[in-house]
Formats: C-alpha cells, sequence, structure tokens
C-alpha cells in the first residue's frame, strides 16, 4: 500500500474520530441543558469525560504499546468510546451516576483518539514522517473549528441526543477505517511497561522533558483563551466576539500546520524551534494588552495559532526520536493528557482571576509563553541520566 493512501486512511481515522471526541463536550452540555437544565450537572459530566484523559494515558498505552493487535486493540477502544457515548446520551437526566460513570470510561479509552493515535505515525508512514506530523496537526485544528460546530448544528437540526449520537457514529467510522491501517503485528516479545515508565523517560531523556516541560506552561496560558475571549467580548458588547477569537486561533494553527507540510522544519533540530515558536507567541499577546479588542485582535489571535504548529510538529518529531518501540504510545498519551490537564488548570486558573481583566489575563498569557520556552531551553541542558541496566526502556529496544 502507498504511503499516500496509509496517510489518507489515517487522516480518516483522526478527523473522524478527533471531531467526536471535541464535538463530545458541546453535545452533551446541551444535552443536560435540554433535559435538566442544570449548568453545574453539565460541567460535572465534560468533567467526567476530560479528567480520565491524563489519568488513564499512561496504562491504555502501555496496553498499546504491548498489544500484537494494535489495530484491534484501536477498533476496541474506539468501539468503547462510542458506545459510552451513546449511553450517556441515554442516561443523562435519568441516572446521573450512570451518565457520569459511561463518560469516564469514554474518557479512559480517549487518549488513543489523540495522542496515541499519533503515535503510530513512525509505524505507518516512516518515509514521510514530517508531512505526516504536519497533517496530523492539522487533523487537530479541523477537528478544533469544526468539532463544537457540528455538534450544535446537529442538536438545532435534530436535539442534542440525535447529535450526540452521530457523534458517536463518527467513531464507529473511525473504528471501521483504523483495522485498515498497515500497523505490523507485534511479537509478543514486548513486556507490559509500568504506567510511570514515560514519566521516567522523560526525566531520563532531556529533549523529551524539556518539549514536555515547554508545551504545558504554554499550554497552561492558552487554556485562559476562552475567557480572554469572553471578557473581550462582554467590553465590545458583542458575544459573538467570543467565538470568533477561538475560531482566529485555530484557523491560525491551520494554517501553520499547512506550511509545515509544505516546508518541513528538518533544517532545525526541534527542540529549537519549540523553543523559537513559544518564545514568539509572547509577542502577539503582549500587542493585545494595549489593543482596544474587537476586529483589530482578530490577526494577533490567528498569528499565534500559526506559531502554535511548528511547536506541535516538532514535539511530535521529539517524541517520536526519543521513545524506543515499548514506550512510544505511552509517551504520546501521555503527553497529550498532559497538555488537556495544562489547559483546564490554565482556565481555572483564568476563572478566578477574571475580576482582574482582560489585559492582566493576557499579560498572564505571555508571561506562560515565556516561561515555557525558558523551560525547553533549561531543561534541555540537563546531563542526560544513565538508564539503569534492565529498564523497561532497555527492554523494549
Amino acid at each position: 500500500m502507498s504511503s499516500s493512501l496509509v496517510l489518507a486512511r489515517y487522516l480518516g481515522v483522526a478527523v473522524c474520530a478527533r471531531l467526536a471526541d471535541e464535538g463530545a463536550r458541546v453535545a452533551i452540555l446541551l444535552l443536560v441543558l435540554e433535559r435538566t437544565g442544570s449548568t453545574s450537572l453539565g460541567g460535572a459530566l465534560i468533567a467526567a469525560l476530560m479528567v480520565p484523559h491524563v489519568l488513564a494515558a499512561p496504562v491504555v498505552g502501555s496496553l498499546a504499546d504491548a498489544a500484537r493487535h494494535r489495530r484491534l486493540l484501536y477498533a476496541a477502544a474506539y468501539l468503547t468510546y462510542a458506545a459510552c457515548l451513546g449511553a450517556a446520551a441515554l442516561l443523562v437526566g435519568r441516572s446521573t451516576a450512570g451518565a457520569v460513570a459511561a463518560l469516564i470510561a469514554a474518557g479512559c479509552v480517549a487518549p488513543l483518539l489523540i495522542g496515541g493515535l499519533s503515535s503510530l505515525l513512525g509505524d505507518l508512514v516512516p518515509d514521510r514522517l514530517e508531512r505526516a506530523f504536519g497533517l496530523d496537526v492539522m487533523s487537530y485544528s479541523v477537528a478544533g473549528i469544526a468539532g463544537p460546530a457540528l455538534a450544535a448544528v446537529l442538536a438545532g437540526l435534530a436535539g442534542p441526543a440525535w447529535a450526540t449520537a452521530g457523534l458517536a457514529s463518527m467513531v464507529v467510522v473511525s473504528a471501521a477505517l483504523v483495522v485498515t491501517l498497515p500497523l505490523p503485528v507485534g511479537t509478543g516479545e514486548r513486556r507490559l511497561a509500568s504506567p510511570f515508565a514515560a514519566l521516567g523517560l522523560m526525566w531520563r531523556r532531556p529533549r523529551l522533558g524539556a518539549v514536555t516541560a515547554g508545551t504545558i506552561f504554554s499550554i497552561g496560558g492558552f487554556g485562559a483563551l476562552p475567557l480572554v475571549g469572553a471578557l473581550l467580548a462582554a467590553q465590545e458588547d458583542r458575544p459573538e466576539l467570543t467565538g470568533l477569537i477561538l475560531s482566529a486561533g485555530a484557523f491560525g494553527v491551520l494554517i501553520g500546520s499547512l506550511i509545515c507540510t509544505r516546508w518541513p522544519i528538518r533544517r532545525w533540530r526541534p527542540e529549537r524551534v519549540v523553543a523559537f515558536c513559544i518564545g514568539a507567541t509572547t509577542v502577539p499577546f503582549l500587542i493585545l494588552m494595549f489593543l482596544p479588542g474587537g476586529w483589530a485582535g482578530l490577526p494577533l489571535f490567528a498569528l499565534a495559532g500559526v506559531l502554535g504548529a511548528p511547536v506541535s510538529v516538532a514535539v511530535f518529531a521529539v517524541r517520536d526520536q526519543e521513545s524506543p518501540p515499548g514506550l512510544r504510545t505511552q509517551v504520546f498519551s501521555l503527553g497529550a493528557g498532559l497538555k488537556v490537564t495544562a489547559a483546564a488548570a490554565g482556565a481555572a486558573v483564568a476563572g478566578f482571576a477574571a475580576g482582574l481583566g482582560a489585559p492582566a489575563l493576557l499579560a498572564a498569557v505571555a508571561v506562560c509563553q515565556a516561561l515555557g520556552a525558558v523551560a525547553v531551553v533549561l531543561v534541555g541542558r540537563v546531563t542526560p541520566a544513565v538508564e539503569p541496566a534492565g529498564s523497561i526502556v532497555s527492554q523494549a529496544n
């Protein structure tokens, strides 16, 4: 099978799965509001879906690394996600405990829809990896733009329950496509890694630890942007500005990922790309502090998104280079889970600090980018630790 066909099938899996994952939060929230009118319950159910991302990522990543038939494991995980999402749609308003349990179960397999899926590219298209990572980042941005919009449109046309069912069906499509990917069958010699093995690897391999630390700071800052958008919209008395700001950022990521696909970053060390682009992202946010808001700020939010795309591509490259086969999926899954958690933490902190106003939050976002760039440089200079003989890393290799 040609690399182009493999990559096309992979993108079909990625776009369908990630559209559903992004849209599910909106669909569930709309469903809760329709049936109960409780915003607090809506927040609790979204948390039930999101929190397991980082908690379950090391475990499901380890299982995926050790599995002989990864296609079947991924398909089973996707069908589980779809079934749990459908069950939650039936249980919301009828059994809160049941809905929470279903969404927690969906959240536990969700890492294989995001970072765990990206980890497969090294086996699928090793000869076109830089282009593949660029297209993979594009799938995230497409999902970020279209997922919530698709959920809202389906809810408006047929109701939130059918919107949730429609998103679940997209994950079923991903399950059907993932079994067509030409993944090699495992030898059965890989041992199940410790859930903490990926964290240990990040500690022992400074390049991997550097980009992980840098993106945690950066994404923590970006987590505040929905609230920044809401404050700017209220300041301008234009409610639609919140959505425009977030869409501008996501559109910028899309443009940046297309640029990285056309002009790969291979001439520079990926960790330097991460440090430079995160550091450069401080500039648009510092400028935004002094703008009155409205349309004038949208290009700067888009610019921040453009700079974020090379960061993601370079981080994927470092993960692929620094992760042995027996830990690759766990590293990718844990990295994605840490980013989800950092974004949630950033949003929570911004909520407490909302009274300070949009300029202060924009300054904080800029500081987070600066800290992220510094973290990449400092952690990357740490002398590599000697990996103990007999460790899971040695076994994986």
